[in-house]
């Protein structure tokens, strides 16, 4: 069952593993969480640090902006909670502070304008990058919670994250691998060298919080012991100090959500640092009916769709090669040594522009991508400051469209968050569910610059070698 690749690390395991867990919880505690939120005089509010949060929900607002008065608004509306794009993974940790204390203000004032408490989640990757601790802190000081527990649940099923014996995995084709030794862990600005999430903690708030004072939820706590039994762990939680989630399904996460609406109504409080999975629970929603279907991706047009990959990590480079090996779409590449050269970068981005119209007005579809060698710089914000640099050069290529493509697919977090408030003009869209599983679906607002159109968020991090032919598939 356990396969040693490195005796300094934690095993690999086989995906069979998760056959031999104890029985989830047999009873169905969803209508309950739905009940409860329907009563409720709170909203949820996730601050979403790239689009790819929106993977597991449908019908639920995303702004990518946070006037206060847009705040107020969406906390007097009908939705029980809604996503602010922070994109704060591009930005430096600094850079990433200052607008939690801004987003943190301003909910703050809203909150107490409309009279509607806020539960505010931070979601962020579920392979562990990110501005953790500081930007949570940030948000919390300004909310004036800044002595809360941290809560930290990156379980998320449609990439295949598991946490079991408080041991974080990523789902790699039949086996699960620990997250510190897959290549989200050599991350240049967010690398980290545990997955046991205890010991994660600790290095991340640099011996602050110690590993063994982290309280843990464990799966015999949720799959034996119940709402009643996690309550109980939750209730045992210090001030300062962090809790972590064990999980291997939704059902579990519908527990642990029961568990905390309990403790919450009880006056307990935590610092939320969760991927997307727990938000699909804590907002009380479902499965749904399935992925979207190929119509409901497409606007009726002659013009050829548009692919927009930015995103580096060796999954989406895998992707991409499938992409062009099982479908026609026209590969334009995009030279990031030009890019990185002020004295060329024009002529490239000039140079791309001109071949994705044509393209996209003879009627092909085109996939717009970087080159695929990774370019990183000497320290954390060099590194961030590059792909600044790309991001910025893709968004002045869709900018610059003379066509509509009729579809979009942006594949990478930083690389469709610009796209979508920088090239589209998105202020408020909806998520109306996923094109494949942990692949969310906007729909634009009337504001934009294409409205009414479905764009489609594509995270780095997910799908198998196929998933980017799969959209192109299910289209045709």
């Amino acid at each position: 069952l356990f396969t040693i690749t490195d005796p300094m690390s934690e095993p690999t395991i086989a995906i069979s593993y998760l056959d031999t867990l104890p029985p989830e919880w047999q009873t169905d505690l969803l209508p309950a969480i739905q009940q409860e939120l329907g009563r409720s005089s709170y909203k949820i509010v996730v601050l979403d640090d790239d689009p790819t949060g929106t993977q597991t929900v449908r019908d639920i607002p995303v702004l990518t902006s946070w006037a206060v008065g847009a705040l107020e608004k969406e906390l007097s509306g009908e939705f029980p909670g809604f996503f602010l794009l922070t994109n704060s993974r591009s930005l430096t940790e600094q850079a990433a502070c200052d607008l939690a204390r801004e987003i943190g203000g301003n909910l703050y004032l809203a909150s107490k304008n409309t009279g509607v408490r806020v539960v505010v989640i931070s979601r962020s990757d579920s392979t562990l990058r990110g501005h953790f601790p500081a930007e949570v802190d940030a948000a919390a000081e300004i909310l004036n919670k800044q002595q809360l527990p941290y809560l930290i649940i990156p379980f998320f099923l449609e990439g295949g994250r598991y946490t079991l014996d408080d041991i974080h995995y990523v789902k790699e084709k039949d086996c699960l691998v620990p997250a510190a030794m897959t290549p989200f862990a050599k991350d240049a600005a967010f690398g980290f060298s545990h997955s046991n999430l205890k010991k994660y903690i600790e290095e991340k708030t640099r011996g602050k919080i110690n590993a063994e004072d982290v309280i843990a939820v464990s799966l015999e706590d949720i799959r034996v012991g119940g709402p009643e039994r996690v309550a109980e762990v939750l209730r045992s939680v210090p001030q300062g100090t962090a809790c972590i989630i064990n999980s291997a399904s939704y059902r579990d996460m519908e527990v642990v959500v029961s568990a905390l609406i309990t403790v919450e109504n009880e006056g307990y409080e935590f610092l939320y640092r969760t991927a997307a999975s727990f938000v699909r629970s804590r907002l009380g929603l479902d499965a749904g009916d399935g992925l979207l279907s190929g119509t409901q991706l497409v606007n009726p047009s002659a013009n050829g769709g548009l692919f927009v990959i930015g995103s580096y990590v060796p999954k989406t480079t895998a992707q991409t090669n499938a992409l062009f090996e099982l479908t026609d779409i026209v590969p334009i590449e995009v030279k990031v040594d030009e890019l990185l050269d002020e004295r060329r970068r024009s002529e490239e981005i000039e140079r791309v522009i001109a071949l994705t119209n044509s393209t996209l007005g003879s009627g092909a579809d085109a996939a717009v991508y970087t080159s695929r060698s990774l370019v990183a710089g000497s320290d954390a914000p060099s590194s961030l400051a590059i792909g600044g640099i790309v991001s910025a050069s893709l968004v002045e290529i869709v900018s610059n469209l003379t066509h509509q493509p009729r579809y979009l697919v942006a594949k990478g977090g930083i690389t469709s968050s610009d796209i979508a408030t920088e090239a589209l003009g998105i202020r408020r869209a909806l998520v109306i569910g996923q094109a494949l599983p942990g692949v969310p679906a906007w729909r634009c607002g009337e504001e934009t610059r294409y409205p009414g159109m479905t764009y489609i968020v594509f995270p780095g991090n997910v799908g198998e070698d196929d998933a980017l032919a799969q959209i192109v598939r299910k289209i045709d």
